[in-house]
């Protein structure tokens, strides 16, 4: 099990990203939370075993239909062990 952050920079908010990014990662069995940031971009905070990690970050890349995504940024973190994936709906419990 591992744990990655991601930051999706572009046309990420207004796209159906956070919503798109819940379905992924309940289809792929991720783990972990996703919400909108006050710069335009999306951050995900994302726990699988590496291979799957590997798919769900393929998918990050591209995103929704409607999103243009202009960069990807990935760092390790520290596992959480979360226990299912959630959208953040607004800043209060990051």
């Amino acid at each position: 099990m591992k744990h990655i952050n991601i930051k999706v920079i572009g046309k990420v908010q207004g796209v159906f990203f956070r919503a798109s990014t819940k379905a992924v990662a309940d289809q792929m069995g991720v783990k972990g939370k996703v919400k909108n940031e006050k710069d335009g971009s999306v951050v995900i905070e994302a726990e699988a075993d590496q291979i799957t990690l590997d798919m769900f970050l393929e998918w990050c890349y591209k995103g929704p239909e409607k999103a243009v995504v202009e960069s990807v940024i990935v760092e390790d973190g520290e596992l959480q062990n979360y226990t299912n994936f959630v959208v953040i709906k607004k800043n209060l419990l990051w």
